[in-house]
This record gives C-alpha cells, structure tokens and sequence, in this order.
C-alpha cells in the first residue's frame, strides 16, 4: 500500500472511530497481546452491527496496524506483511447465536501455508488466524459499550499436513476442522442461547441482579452473560422454572414495548416483602411528585452546565433518531444510521461553528488554530458530560410516565386482553442470507433440521389475511401500573428461583451436587463434560478422516455441566444482587432485600 493510501486510510480510521468513540460509552479490549505485532495474519471477526463492525475492529486493532478488509484471494500472492480481516459469517445478521462460519477463511489460510512450504526459497513468515469477537451490550442502544476480544492465534500446525494428503476429500476436512476451531473460539467469547426466549430471559435476570448500566464490569460481561443464558437454557433445574420464565419475559416484553430499562426504573424503590403470597403494591402517589420533584431538581442543577453543547448537538440527536426510525426492523443497521446520520449532521453543524469563532478571532492564522482548539475542547467537554446528562433526563422522563399511569384512573388501566400484545417479546427479522437448518448451535454441533409439517388439507377459498397494525408504543396512562406489577414479580419469581436453586443444590450435595447446563468453554474452566462415546469408524472411510476426531473435537460435541452452588458463587463473586425472599428492616423506615454480598435499602415506607 502507498503512503497516500496508507494516510488516508488512517484519517478514515481516525474519524469513524471519534465517531464511534462518541456513540458509545465505553469501549473495552481484551486479548490485545493475542494479536501478532508483525507477520501475515487474518483475522475472522464476528459480525452482528452491519458497518460498525469493521470501524470497531479497525479502531480497536493492537499496535496501529492497518486492517485489509479481504475482498479476493490475491491478497496473498505475494510474499506482504498484510493484516486481513474477514467476517466468516459472510453477511451482518441479528440472531441469539452465531448461526454460520463459512469456510473461506480457513481455506485461505492453509492455501497459503502450502504455498509458503512449496516456496522456501520466498523466506515467508507462518500466518496465524486471530478470532475477533466484537460484543455490543445494547448494539442499537446510545452510549451502550462495545467489548472487542482477540482469541489465542491459531496455527496451521495440526492442520497442514491433513490440507496437504492426496487423500480423497483431505483437504477439504483440514479446512471443516478449521473452520470449527475458529467457530470454536468465536462461540466463546461471544454470547449464545438456544432462542430468543431464553436470551430475553437471561437478559432480564441480569439487569435485575445488575441495575445500574456501569455496575457490571465488561470484562466479565461475556461469561456473566453466557452463565445465565446456559442456566436458563437447563430443562426445569427448579419447580418454579416455567412461571419465572414467564415473569422475566413479561417483564422485559413490557420494557421493550414502552422503551423503558430496569435501571430507569430502580428510581422506584421496590416494596418492603417479596412475599408471593403478599399483594403487590404500587408506590403512592406522593412518592411518585417527590421523586419527580428530586429528579427535575437534578437536572436543573446541571442544565446551566450543558445547555450550550444541548443547543449544538440537537440536530446531531434528532438525525440520528431518524436514522434508526427508517430501519426499525433492522436491529443490526439501526446503530449505524445513527452513526452515519449522527456524523453527517456534525459535519454540517461544526464548519459555520468554525468560521464563526474564526471571525470572532479576526481570521488570523492564531484565529483558525484557536477556534479548532476550541471546537475540540468543546466536543470533549460533551463527551464527557453527556453521559450524566443523558441518563439524568432518562430517569426523568420515565417518572413523568410513572406520575401519569399512577394517577390516572385505575378504569383507564388496559385489560389482560388489551395488553397481551405488550407482553410478548418482539423478535428481530429473520435475515434472508443465513442458512438455519444446518447452522451450528451455541455448543458448536448441528441444528437439527426443522421437523416436517404434514400438508393442510384444502378447505376452499382462503380468506383474506388480517390485517395487523404495527406495535407502538401504549400510552402511559393505561400500562404503567402493569409495568411497574410486572418489575415487582420478575424480582419475586428470580427471588425464589435461586432460593429453590440453592435448597435443591444442598439437598443434592450428599449425591454430587446439582448439575445445570454448561457451554462448553465454561464448562471447562468451572466445571466437566461428559464427552460422548465416539461411534464406530463407518466403512470405506480413510485414515486421515479418522483421525480427525481430536479430543476437542469430541468435546465439543459433548454436554457441559456446573455445579448450580458454584454458578451462584460465580455470579455473587461477580457483584450479582441476588434478591431474596426475606426482608430486612432498617431504621423503621426502609425495607431492603438482602443478597449474599450486602443489602441494599430499597423502598420507602
């Protein structure tokens, strides 16, 4: 590459990720030694957010190295020192799993590690493959994070020799096998469930146990993830399992339905029992004006600070909202229209911003240098002010809605019938381009195909289909007691989960313990695998493909456990708050759930 391109490259670079920078909170990179500081690499990243991956990659790739986003196999017909990055899921999709590792990555690298053995005399460097797993906690959502981590390389050293056979159809189970290596460490540093239900529930426990958006630390934010989602992918590990799975999911279909958050919510402190036998309360209506009053008295202590940026940045908010609007049922784009729109608007509004504290320089060459300066220290000082600001007037927002719903007339209320489309999780759209009868689950092994329907018989004309109008959003007036009624048994139901989990865990201890369901790279740090027995070698099949079934390859293949006390340690360990069923009282005023860490002083009397 040119010194030209080579500079341009790194201004792209440099733009989309201020950009980036901007649009989210925080971004966290882990595995960053994995990377070689030097020698032909390909990269295989994950690729769930449509243009924002490869700005998030390219932004976040260790020592400044250029990323060579792979559009063809010349790449690596001569002897470079390229970084390649390729998505190997071969199209940007929103599934509650990796769905597809397509095998051109893989090929790639062992074409090229013959060739560097074919041609000794070119003195080539070995080429490694490095797995990138880029992760979004929210990836629609605005100063969300990003977690980006970087595998172990994987050599061509154990698959080479096989790529390399005349044996009939060698080569091509050297690159399945490398395939399912890299599928292997992208499935582990990424998190995936069986569905959606099970995601949502998983979700829904973890911003309970974890309120606040930055109480959970990222770096553990995959395995926390994936430990609940493997928890409640367990088939009924406690009595109560169905009705909490239902509770989660009513709870975060109801959120989902009126754009509120959990964390928005823990304004509301919850009521003094968890008691299921206990009617659920909800807060007075003289709480609900004090907590308003508290919340509009914050933010007007800190508008003076921000209304400046406020002003200045309105157009960048309102085009990136509109932007997400024109794909709303494209979650994995949404995100980048905000970007796209949010960066286009600033390009708009900072040039006349320019010129216009240049002229109150007197267009002198000092001029132009400090109004530059200043345009910078300005986007600075909201970078670092948005944050507060935005989830101050969040809050704010979401009591106004809670003062309208709580009083309003109860008659106003929605009925069960009105409010069962509330109720059910909305899921993404399906994408066109991934293949899911053959797609690998989150354990690494086929899915199985879909089960066949039997024909509909012919009852005559059809009728016309229904017509059904798109879910908005409820008025608040007549959904947010459900809203908040909901919250209180979502906590209740995962209240007496971990109790029952906890009592049958004891109670199993004397036969070894309770097992729940494991990933299996999980399973292997905290737990076991019972490795399947490897059926018989079928007949007419070669060495070589028998040789294939590595150890870690019957490992993935095989059912990962842990023991349920211990997943209850890993979380606490962690900083989960899980509630529990009795209450404490705190200076006759306060009534707090306890958890096994602390407690936490949540309701008013």
């Amino acid at each position: 590459m040119s010194g030209d391109l080579k500079i341009l490259h790194r201004a792209l670079r440099y733009m989309s990720g201020v950009a980036a920078a901007s649009f989210f909170t925080e971004v966290r990179v882990i595995g960053g030694e994995n990377v070689p500081k030097d020698g032909p690499i390909i990269v295989t990243a994950t690729h769930h957010n449509m243009m924002l991956d490869p700005v998030m990659l390219s932004y976040t790739f260790p020592y400044g190295r250029i990323l060579h986003y792979w559009s063809k196999a010349s790449l690596f017909v001569n002897p470079i020192d390229y970084a390649v990055a390729l998505f190997p899921e071969g199209t940007s999709y929103t599934e509650p799993r990796i769905m597809q590792i397509k095998d051109g990555a893989a090929w790639a690298a062992l074409e090229y590690t013959k060739w560097m053995q074919e041609s000794p005399e070119k003195n080539l460097k070995p080429l490694v493959v490095v797995p990138a797993a880029i992760v979004y906690t929210n990836k629609t959502k605005y100063r969300s994070n990003v977690v980006v981590e970087f595998g172990r390389p994987i050599t061509m050293d154990s698959y080479i020799d096989q790529f390399s056979s005349e044996a009939d159809g060698a080569p091509r189970a050297a690159v399945k096998r490398l395939s399912r290596a890299i599928e292997s460490s992208l499935v582990g540093a990424t998190v995936n469930g069986p569905d959606w239900d099970t995601l949502y529930t998983a979700r829904m426990a973890r911003d309970i146990m974890w309120e606040g958006d930055k109480s959970i630390n990222l770096d553990e934010f995959v395995p926390i993830s994936q430990t609940l989602v493997d928890l409640f992918s367990t088939p009924n590990p406690t009595p109560n399992f169905k009705s909490v799975k239902r509770c989660l999911l009513e709870y975060y279909s109801l959120l989902q339905s009126t754009h509120l958050t959990n964390s928005v919510l823990s304004n509301l402190p919850l009521p003094r029992t968890l008691d299921p036998n206990t009617p659920t309360p909800l807060p007075s209506r003289l709480l609900t004006v004090l907590i308003l009053i508290r919340d509009t008295f914050s933010i007007l202590l800190r508008l003076p600070f921000f209304i400046f940026p406020l002003i200045m940045y309105l157009p960048v908010y309102f085009m990136g909202r509109l932007g997400a609007r024109l794909v709303e049922d494209e979650e994995e784009t949404q995100a980048q229209n905000k970007l796209v729109f949010g960066l286009v608007s600033t390009l708009v509004v900072y040039p006349p911003a320019f010129f216009f504290l240049w002229g109150l320089f007197m267009y002198t060459r000092v001029g132009a240098v400090l109004a530059a300066a200043t345009l910078w220290l300005f986007a600075r000082y909201h970078d670092s002010m948005i944050n507060d600001n935005y989830e101050h007037a969040k809050r704010l927002l979401a009591t106004w809605r809670v003062i309208m719903g709580v009083w309003a007339p109860k008659k106003w209320d929605f009925s069960l019938a009105a409010l069962a489309p509330y109720t059910t999780p909305v899921f993404p759209k399906e994408s066109e381009f991934i293949n899911k009868p053959t797609a690998p689950s989150a354990q690494g092994s086929p899915k199985p195909p879909p089960p066949v329907v039997p024909p509909t018989p012919d009852l005559g004309p059809a009728e016309p289909p229904v017509q059904t109008r798109p879910k908005r959003r409820p008025p608040s007036r007549r959904i947010m007691r459900h809203v908040l009624r909901a919250r209180v048994e979502a906590v209740k139901a995962l209240a007496e989960f971990f109790e029952q989990l906890r009592m049958q865990s004891a109670q199993s201890r004397n036969r070894g313990g309770m097992r729940v369901k494991a990933s299996v790279h999980l399973a292997r740090l905290y737990g076991g695998i019972e490795v399947p027995v490897p059926s018989a070698k079928k007949e007419g099949e070669g060495e070589d493909a028998a040789a294939a079934a590595t150890l870690v390859d019957q490992e993935q293949d095989g059912e990962g456990w842990r023991e349920a006390s211990e997943v209850i340690a890993f979380l606490t360990k962690r900083g989960a708050k899980i509630p529990q069923m009795k209450h404490v009282q705190i200076e006759g005023e306060w009534a707090a759930l306890s958890s096994d860490a602390e407690s936490d002083a949540l309701s008013p009397r």
